[in-house]
């Protein structure tokens, strides 16, 4: 079957996860298989057997975290809907002829069915659009390579490219981030501290409420002037981990992480206090800390800061920072394994940022970076 005659293919690049039970060996293997995830000398010769001990091994654990959120990841469906929306937002408000498709690096629709729609398609221009904010060469860099593979061998006329190698700084982005925080702190109930500072305190509580009586949350963008509401939220950005190696070869991710943080801070003007720390292990080795576990405890028994004195942190927000659509890690990691850790811990209320997922603020960003990389003129709707 061929695809419709248009301008503009754009290609979102995402890890991919278990669509059931029955696809974890076989999705664990392809991750292992990985040159870009399992490299030591000789690893080619070595590599396939690796992984198939590795899979068969974990399957059976990565299988019960699948099973406690209904037997599979919905980053197929989410990735799905984001697409969509890209596509209607630069057909609909940017009036370009522009396709995009889904290439997931490790389980369907691989990278290999995205190439193939491409090739039959009569395009005249592609963009490279990973839904990896912060570049590394585990993520980005590996769905690009399997890209370059895939498609340089079926191609018979490459396409012009543009690729899209991080956007960790983009104000689009940063908006959608700050729109989702205060989305996670309105579900924490006002308190008594919260209004506890006086006039001044209870003019920007009510500043706020005028505001969400008239306006959708998604909309809020940046927190009023004046002391906010929840001050003693603890705010956890937690990023997915990689081995400290990694960083040490010259990787940039932990750096746009941090810069991601700072930045969000910055816009919300949030006057809580936050953390940033690391999750989803997944190999031996030394990765990156504090871990999501740890920063935990440590702020159920010391509070926001390591000389801070009585009692720890009662109310904290986890900000899957690393994170653009609700999967196992976020559904499972966060908002089970670790919110079940907090009980324990006697934090009093544990709440999980809401994904970006289709956000409109979102989508409007991720078009704003096709916008920049494109030919306006040449992918016009005709």
């Amino acid at each position: 079957m061929t695809e419709p005659c248009e301008s503009l293919a754009v290609v979102l690049f995402q890890l991919g996860w278990p669509d059931s039970l029955e696809a974890v060996e076989p999705f664990l293997y392809n991750l292992f298989s990985d040159p870009d995830i399992i490299d030591f000398p000789f690893a080619r010769l070595a590599r396939p057997t690796l992984a198939r001990l590795i899979s068969t091994r974990r399957a059976r654990h990565v299988q019960k975290h699948c099973a406690s959120i209904g037997g599979k990841s919905p980053i197929r469906e989410l990735t799905a809907r984001q697409a969509a929306a890209l596509e209607r937002e630069l057909r609909e408000s940017h009036a370009l002829a522009a396709r995009v498709f889904v290439a997931m690096r490790y389980w369907h629709p691989l990278t290999e069915e995205a190439v193939e729609r491409i090739v039959r398609g009569d395009f005249r221009e592609l963009v490279l659009l990973p839904l990896y904010p912060q570049y590394s060469r585990t993520t980005t860099g590996s769905s690009l390579n399997e890209w370059n593979r895939q498609y340089h061998a079926r191609a018979r006329q490459p396409l012009a490219t543009r690729l899209v190698r991080e956007f960790y700084n983009h104000p689009g982005y940063l908006d959608a981030l700050v729109e989702k925080v205060n989305e996670g702190l309105a579900r924490f109930a006002v308190t008594a501290r919260d209004t506890s500072s006086g006039a001044e305190a209870g003019q920007a509580v009510a500043a706020v409420s005028d505001r969400r009586r008239d306006v959708p949350v998604e909309r809020l963008g940046r927190r009023p002037a004046g002391p906010s509401l929840h001050e003693d939220v603890h705010l956890v950005f937690s990023a997915h981990g990689v081995p400290v190696r990694v960083i040490e070869a010259g990787d940039p991710y932990q750096a746009q992480i941090e810069a991601t943080v700072r930045l969000v801070v910055a816009r919300g003007g949030w006057r809580n206090p936050h953390v940033l720390c690391w999750q989803s292990r997944v190999s031996p080795g030394k990765w990156l800390e504090p871990s999501l576990g740890a920063t935990l405890r440590n702020l159920a028994a010391r509070g926001p800061a390591p000389d801070s004195a009585g009692p720890g942190a009662r109310r904290v927000l986890v900000i899957p920072i690393s994170f653009v659509t609700d999967h196992v890690e976020t559904l499972d990691e966060v908002n089970i394994e670790a919110r079940a850790l907090a009980a324990r811990l006697g934090i009093a209320q544990f709440e999980l940022m809401p994904a970006l997922n289709d956000s409109p603020t979102f989508i409007r960003a991720l078009a704003d970076l096709v916008l920049a990389r494109v030919d306006v003129k040449t992918a016009a709707l005709r």
